[in-house]
This record gives structure tokens, sequence and C-alpha cells, in this order.
């Protein structure tokens, strides 16, 4: 049958103002809840999806007794969070010597810097 994690296609059948109603086959439906339609705000969930698309969807929970399945259409379009992790972590932050200085402190120290770079 169907397993967490897998993508299928479905049939958009039905929408409510908390999600969108699809059949995957004979046997079985899903919902896509509208916090799983995209990462942005939805409004109108008639602006993601109509009646009658045909949608890859992940599989995030089945129920095999109900043959349903809970659905998200915005886990296909997300992008990897764990290699632009990676990339970040690997990243060194520059160096600083302001430490917790306030700016009024530290203004004399920036003009001053300003002015030997640019020969004044």
């Amino acid at each position: 049958m169907y397993r967490v994690g897998q993508v299928v296609v479905g049939h958009v059948t039905g929408i409510q103002n908390y999600g969108a109603f699809v059949s995957i086959d004979k046997d079985t439906t899903g919902l896509i809840h509208i916090s799983e339609l995209s990462d942005n705000y939805v409004k109108d969930i008639t602006q993601y999806v109509q009646v009658g698309d045909y949608l890859y969807l992940k599989v995030l929970d089945v129920d095999q007794k109900q043959g349903q399945l809970k659905l998200s259409l915005k886990a296909i379009y997300q992008r990897p969070m764990r290699r632009f992790r990676s990339k970040i972590k690997d990243q060194q932050l520059p160096k600083s010597n302001l430490g917790f200085q306030t700016l009024a402190k530290q203004l004399p120290s920036w003009i001053k810097q300003w002015k030997e770079e640019n020969n004044d």
C-alpha cells in the first residue's frame, strides 16, 4: 500500500476552507490540510489548487483502516534544508573588534580608520 514519504499523484475532488480532498485511487482518498499547501500564508485555497487538478503529493501519514492519507503539496516543492544548513555551518564569520561598545563610543575609531584607508 502507501507509505510515509512516498510521492503519489492525486486528483482534487473537493475543497473546503481547511484543505483539499484528493482521490489517489478507487480505494484511497486523502486530505491536503491548508497548512500543507505552501510555506506562505494561504488565504484562499483556490489560489493553489482547483477541483479537477492532478497533483504530485507527498504522503505524511497513512490510515490503513480508513484508506486515507494525510498529504502535502509544499513538501514536494520545498528545497532541502540539510544541504543549505551544512554550507552555512562550514562558513566562518568575519572577525570583529566591535564587541559590545556603543556606536557613539566606536564612531571616532571608525572615522580614524576611514581617514587612514582613504589617505585623508
